[in-house]
C-alpha cells in the first residue's frame, strides 16, 4: 500500500517523497503493561482480558545462566518477553493511537516497522516535518525511545534538475539519506528499481540450489525434492515477488528464471514458472481484498457501473503502470 501512495502521488508533475524509516531502542521491551491496559480498554477489549495481559506483563521473572552459572533473578514489570508470539501483537496495539493527522503524510506500521512516508507536493514540506514532530513527542508520552543513529530517510524525487533539499534532524540529530533500504524482506532503492533487491533473492537462492543438489545425490525421493525446492528456494524467489515481478527487466526475470529450470533438471519434474506464480499470488491477493470491505485497499477495486469489471488506475508513468494494483486490476479483469 505504501509503494501505492508513492507511485500515485509521483504521478503527478512537482513532486517528490521522503520516507522516513523509523528504528525503537529494544522496542518490544518499553512496553508499559498499564498504559498498554487502558489503551486496551479504549479499544473495546474485553477487561478481563486487557486483565489478563497486564498480569502476564507484570512480576516476571528474568535471570541470566552461562553455563553452570546462574544470576540471581530480577523482577520486570516493563516490556513484553522476547520471542512471545503475542509480542508484536500487543505491540502494534500498543502503537495503535500513534497516528498520522495529515492527508498527505502516510504512517505504517508492522509490529515495529513504522515508516513514515511524505507526499511532497512543490516543495511544501511542513506537513511532513511537523508529523515528525509529532511522532517524536508520542514516542516520548508513551515510553519509546527512538534511535536517531538506525533512523535513515530516503528521498525520491524524479524531476528534472532537483534542487537540493534540506536535511531532515530528530532531536537535533540529523538523520541520514540512504539510497537502498530494506524494509520488511524487500530491499527498496530511491529509484524504485529493484536490481538490488533481485540481487539479493537471486544470491540466496543459488546458493540454496547446492543443498537440493546434495539431496539428489542422496536419492531423496522426488515428492521430498519437491517440498525442499518449495520451503527452501520458491520461498525466496517469491519474496515479495508481487511487488517487484511486474517492473523488473527481462535480464533479470530470465536470471531467476534460469534458477528454476535448474531445480527442474535436478528434481526432474516441471515446476511452475516465475510469471505464473507472479499470477496466481496477484490474483489470490486481489480477491482477498475485493472480498473484505476492511481492508485498506479495497476502495482501490471499484466496480464499473456493469458489475462485472474493476475501473482502470489511470497512470502516467510506466513504474506506476507495472505495480501491483494497476496489474491486478488488469488480470481480474481478463
Amino acid at each position: 500500500m505504501g509503494l501505492h501512495f508513492i507511485l500515485q502521488h509521483l504521478d503527478r508533475p512537482g513532486t517528490y517523497v521522503r520516507i522516513l524509516f523509523v528504528d525503537f531502542s529494544s522496542a518490544f521491551n518499553t512496553i508499559i503493561p498499564t498504559l498498554l491496559q487502558t489503551k486496551l480498554n479504549q479499544l473495546s477489549v474485553p477487561s478481563s482480558i486487557s486483565q489478563w495481559i497486564t498480569s502476564f506483563l507484570t512480576d516476571r521473572q528474568q535471570l541470566v545462566r552461562m553455563g553452570t552459572l546462574m544470576s540471581s533473578s530480577r523482577t520486570t514489570n516493563t516490556g513484553a518477553p522476547q520471542g512471545c508470539v503475542l509480542s508484536p501483537l500487543l505491540f502494534s496495539l500498543y502503537t495503535n493511537d500513534c497516528t498520522s493527522k495529515d492527508p498527505s503524510v502516510k504512517l505504517l506500521k508492522f509490529a515495529d516497522d513504522t515508516t513514515l512516508i511524505g507526499l511532497i507536493q512543490d516543495g511544501e514540506e511542513s506537513a511532513y516535518r511537523q508529523e515528525v514532530e509529532q511522532l517524536t513527542v508520542w514516542c516520548s508520552l508513551n515510553n519509546l525511545e527512538l534511535n536517531t543513529l538506525k533512523t535513515v530517510e530516503m528521498i525520491i524525487d524524479f524531476r528534472r534538475n532537483p534542487p537540493a533539499l534540506p536535511p531532515l534532524s530528530i532531536m537535533d540529530s540529523t538523520v541520514a539519506a540512504v539510497e537502498t533500504f530494506k524494509f520488511l524482506g524487500s530491499i527498496i532503492s530511491r529509484d524504485l528499481k529493484w536490481d538490488t533487491h533481485i540481487d539479493s533473492i537471486a544470491k540466496k537462492a543459488q546458493q540454496r540450489l547446492y543443498f537440493l543438489q546434495q539431496l539428489r545425490k542422496f536419492n531423496l525421493p522426488q515428492e521430498l525434492l519437491k517440498q525442499f525446492y518449495s520451503a527452501i528456494i520458491k520461498s525466496v524467489l517469491c519474496t515479495s515477488i508481487t511487488v517487484w515481478f511486474s517492473s523488473a527487466t527481462k535480464s533479470d526475470t530470465r536470471r531467476l528464471q534460469r534458477t528454476v529450470r535448474t531445480a527442474e533438471k535436478i528434481i526432474g519434474a516441471p515446476l511452475p514458472t516465475l510469471q505464473e506464480l507472479y499470477t496466481s499470488r496477484v490474483r489470490k491477493r486481489a480477491q482477498k481484498i475485493t472480498l473484505d470491505p476492511s481492508h485498506p485497499c479495497y476502495p482501490v477495486f471499484e466496480l464499473l457501473p456493469s458489475g462485472r469489471r474493476y475501473r482502470a488506475t489511470n497512470t502516467r508513468t510506466a513504474r506506476h503502470k507495472n505495480s501491483f494494483f494497476p496489474q491486478a486490476i488488469h488480470l481480474m479483469n481478463s
